[in-house]
């Protein structure tokens, strides 16, 4: 035998051809596109989820929101009312009814004269001493003052 011929059997021998028949093909591509829709359908169940619960939250807020309102809306109408305006006038003004009498209460403890209180004068220096001359001169030569000097 020759070389090319040995070599002819060698390749026929090395790959035993194993070609896919269309059945195999077609089982593999419905298993990838299961696959594909197996996930796509869990995350849009994952998605309905979240947004589920967003939407009740948000709903939850909104009603807090029209209670909040609504009591804005009842001060507004009662601070618009005469009611309003008699109630305040009573408490914070001070003011009175025709025929009333004011009562303010004076707490215990406070007289009704104050107390006079002696003032006494203190002496008070309002220029710095002069230092001597010495101590100056010593300052300027030394740029320390001269008491930390005779203290060592």
């Amino acid at each position: 035998m020759s070389i090319i011929e040995q070599q002819q059997q060698a390749q026929v021998r090395k790959s035993p051809a194993r070609q896919l028949n269309s059945t195999q093909i077609m089982l593999a591509v419905v298993i990838a596109i299961g696959l594909m829709l197996t996930l796509n359908f869990s995350a849009r169940i994952v998605d309905d989820r979240n947004l589920r619960s967003i939407r009740q939250a948000v709903l939850v807020e909104i009603e807090l929101l029209r209670q909040e309102q609504a009591d804005l809306i009842r001060q507004r109408e009662f601070a618009r009312s005469d009611d309003y305006v008699a109630s305040w006038a009573r408490s914070e003004g001070r003011m009175i009814r025709e025929g009333e009498i004011l009562i303010v209460p004076v707490p215990a403890g406070i007289g009704t004269e104050p107390e006079i209180v002696a003032a006494t004068a203190a002496q008070v220096e309002t220029t710095l001493p002069r230092p001597e001359n010495w101590a100056l001169w010593w300052a300027l030569f030394f740029d320390e003052p001269a008491q930390t000097q005779t203290s060592r």
